[in-house]
């Protein structure tokens, strides 16, 4: 009977290491952004499930298409998504965000942070949304500022974890926006298009962060990676 455990034993966990090893490699789906300003590719974390799936869903619903970056503040992000900018006139007030149901949250911040690049979901402040849920359609790009040692020294005091060395040395060399981490889901990162994003965060903004004229996504669709 040993004979015959061990045997299985392995298969069990060569079968268990190979289904982890698959869940690791999956593919992250990436998506072509599309705007006024020029394009960008983000990619969205598979570990981040309920974001991705519901982001990729708007994007095949081409819900984007026609929307504003309705917020720009230059080193720190631009924010996009509030499907009622769509047809919008710069004269009209920014309105409420969608009716749509928020979005349970996915803070991972032992492996996703706020460094220049990542993309996190927008959300109500904790007074009115204790459990950090996410808008159902607005995300950022962090653009941010660059960070030391002590910076982050300071940061880790106040939280039950630690930043990684790779994190850190993310900070430290591109920047980030690190007091927002923990506290909002970061789903994806950018892929390519730098150039866009720092022409979106560099126009002249009112005292609101709204674009004197308005920046549009003209369309967003899933993107396959050339080979």
């Amino acid at each position: 009977m040993r004979q015959l455990f061990r045997p299985l034993l392995a298969l069990c966990s060569a079968l268990f290491l190979g289904t982890s090893l698959l869940a690791q490699s999956e593919a992250r789906p990436q998506i072509l952004v599309e705007t006024t300003k020029g394009n960008f590719i983000i990619e969205l974390f598979n570990e981040t499930p309920i974001h991705r799936d519901n982001y990729l869903k708007l994007v095949q619903e081409h819900a984007f298409d026609g929307v504003q970056f309705h917020r720009v503040i230059k080193d720190f992000m631009i924010q996009v998504g509030n499907l009622k900018t769509r047809g919008l006139s710069r004269e009209q007030p920014l309105p409420d965000d969608s009716d749509e149901p928020t979005l349970k949250a996915e803070p991972m911040p032992e492996k996703f942070v706020h460094v220049r690049g990542y993309i996190g979901a927008a959300r109500e402040g904790d007074d009115v949304n204790p459990e950090k849920r996410s808008s159902y359609s607005q995300f950022y790009v962090v653009t941010g500022k660059y960070y030391t040692d002590m910076d982050l020294d300071e940061m880790e005091a106040q939280r039950t974890w630690k930043y990684s060395p790779e994190q850190r040395e993310g900070y430290k060399l591109q920047g980030g926006a690190a007091h927002l981490d923990g506290g909002y889901t970061v789903f994806g990162r950018l892929i390519d298009g730098w150039n866009t994003i720092d022409k979106i965060q560099r126009v002249d903004t009112d005292d609101d962060n709204r674009p004197l004229k308005n920046i549009l996504i003209k369309r967003m669709r899933l993107y396959t990676p050339k080979k």
